[in-house]
């Protein structure tokens, strides 16, 4: 009954971390809730990684304690993409430090910015799940856990297939079991572009199944430029919530900026 007071109130419900896209929050009941496993999928090139990166950025700028476990890059390439995003600068730009005045104070008031609240940058090592039961066990609040990307996760000691399946229901079990909300980013397994509609279905996450099955919410990224060579959409994407274990399905419309690697929310743009 607290819980539906506080949400009543417009309050963010104790047990959620908001992703910092209020449209995604609002479906979402909040955000993504301890004890879920979220999965975020896409066509290769999509913006996965980003939209990921973003909402663990301003889960942490909304003082949830948050980590970013990569199994696709350095720390120092992480922190490059975060000031990118934040700052509004083109990434290679900031590789060769060629900044203009502009972007370069406003690079710098990102950092500063992002200086006491920023999330927790892991990268994960040669036995990715056991560094991810140690983070996921650690002694502290609840916490939301990001993960790029949950086929970095796989051994190589069964197919494919099958690895990615065990990963998923041990993604599942840790979030349960440590109270933690956890994000994964996946490829999808199907050659959409060939499709009349190359949106993400379910069945594209492969895995045997599943994710379609164990996920609490499946998310599909879905950017049109990728299939439609017309001016009119560059930018535009959508977030298709495939699965929503505990509420409805739909979209969410979003605005992607290429050359930032920033993904914006299209009803509450500029947070």
């Amino acid at each position: 009954m607290r819980r539906l007071d506080a949400v009543a109130d417009g309050q963010t419900p104790p047990d959620a971390f908001p992703t910092g896209f209020p449209s995604v929050d609002r479906v979402l009941g909040g955000g993504v809730r301890a004890g879920d496993l979220v999965v975020l999928g896409g066509d290769v090139g999509s913006g996965k990684s980003a939209l990921a990166l973003a909402m663990a950025l301003r889960s942490a700028q909304e003082g949830s304690e948050t980590i970013f476990a990569t199994t696709e890059m350095t720390t120092d390439r992480v922190m490059e993409r975060v000031l990118a995003i934040e700052g509004r600068a083109r990434m290679d730009d900031i590789r060769q430090g060629s900044l203009d005045e502009h972007t370069r104070a406003s690079v710098g008031g990102a950092a500063l910015r992002l200086r006491e609240r920023t999330p927790r940058v892991v990268q994960l090592g040669r036995d990715p799940m056991a560094t991810l039961e140690d983070l996921l066990a650690a002694d502290g609040p609840q916490r939301m856990v990001v993960v790029d990307s949950m086929q970095g996760l796989a051994s190589d000691d069964r197919p494919l297939p099958e690895s990615e399946a065990a990963v998923v229901r041990a993604l599942k079990r840790m979030a349960v079991q440590h109270g933690a909300a956890v994000l994964a980013t996946s490829q999808l397994t199907e050659a959409v572009e060939s499709r009349s509609d190359p949106r993400p279905r379910l069945d594209d996450f492969g895995a045997l199944g599943s994710v379609k099955h164990h996920a609490d919410v499946v998310l599909g990224l879905f950017r049109e430029e990728m299939y439609r060579k017309d001016p009119g959409v560059d930018g535009a994407t959508e977030l298709l919530l495939l699965k929503n274990r505990d509420g409805t399905t739909g979209y969410v419309d979003l605005y992607f900026y290429k050359q930032w690697l920033r993904f914006e929310d299209m009803l509450d743009p500029d947070r």
